[in-house]
């Protein structure tokens, strides 16, 4: 299973949404979410789901590793505002990207 990773310290699992099903999905559904979703998207919506998320917006770099362009908290019934400069979005249970120390200009990678 892949890591999400900052300077060598792990912050949790990291779940990939592949395919256009899977990212349209996203986290619906889900009463709790163990770990990080990825999906390649600029902007996400909470339409359908029950809890509040973390939406981590990312940059990749040539090294492989993400670029935090952006953290927002989303409560159910939303949608974000595009990041156009972002490729990829992290998912996470509401207020884990702040317990972790997350923020804007940090470098991530998936291990």
């Amino acid at each position: 299973m892949p890591w999400l990773v900052r300077d060598g310290e792990v912050l949790a699992s990291l779940e990939t949404a592949a395919g256009r099903r899977a990212r349209r999905r996203g986290l619906l559904g889900r009463d709790e979410l163990d770990g990080v979703l990825r999906l390649r998207a600029r902007s996400v919506h909470t339409f359908g789901m029950r809890v509040p998320i973390d939406v981590a917006f990312c940059v990749p770099r040539r090294d492989g590793s993400l670029e935090v362009a952006g953290v927002v908290t989303l409560r159910p019934r939303r949608v974000s505002r595009p990041r156009w400069r972002a490729r990829v979005a992290l998912e996470a249970e509401e207020g884990a990207f702040r317990s972790w120390g997350v923020g804007r200009g940090d470098r991530l990678e998936v291990r």
